[in-house]
């Protein structure tokens, strides 16, 4: 699932910020065109699954903001951090499992770099009531040149 277009801000700050090869997202929620798309917070007892296509979009948004930075013939090569924090009722206590699907999202778009460092972070509550909230570093580098021989 990806994002219909890009990330824009909805405060005053930028969807991310570069220094040097490593490129900041803010925190992306599961947003379409926009428009919050998962709200409320999770509810114990629910199947983990339920929660996939949130983390799904707000990872590929957070994508979406990274790749935005990036220069001709550069690529994100490596995932450094992904924090995701979760939106959830007090007795839920399954966090790394909904974290997982942002992650397995990543493996499977950038392979063994795609899996950094990770935080799985439950909160009362997130912006607009969003349920989940991804924010990531990341590596960039330079698509090699091909040169035929």
């Amino acid at each position: 699932m990806e994002v219909v277009s890009s990330p824009v801000p909805n405060g005053r700050y930028v969807i991310a910020k570069r220094h040097k090869d490593v490129i900041y997202t803010s925190g992306m929620t599961p947003r379409r065109s926009g428009v919050l798309v998962y709200t409320g917070a999770v509810k114990p007892g629910c199947p983990v699954e339920d929660y996939r296509d949130a983390a799904v979009m707000a990872t590929a948004n957070a994508v979406k903001a990274a790749l935005q930075l990036l220069e001709a013939g550069e690529r994100i090569c490596e995932v450094l951090v992904l924090t995701v924090f979760v939106a959830a009722e007090p007795e839920f206590t399954d966090h790394p499992r909904i974290a997982d699907f942002a992650s397995t999202y990543l493996y499977e778009r950038f392979g063994a770099n795609g899996v950094g460092a990770r935080a799985a972070v439950g909160v009362n509550s997130l912006p607009g009531n969003a349920t989940i909230e991804i924010q990531l570093s990341v590596v960039v580098d330079h698509v090699p040149k091909f040169h035929p021989a």
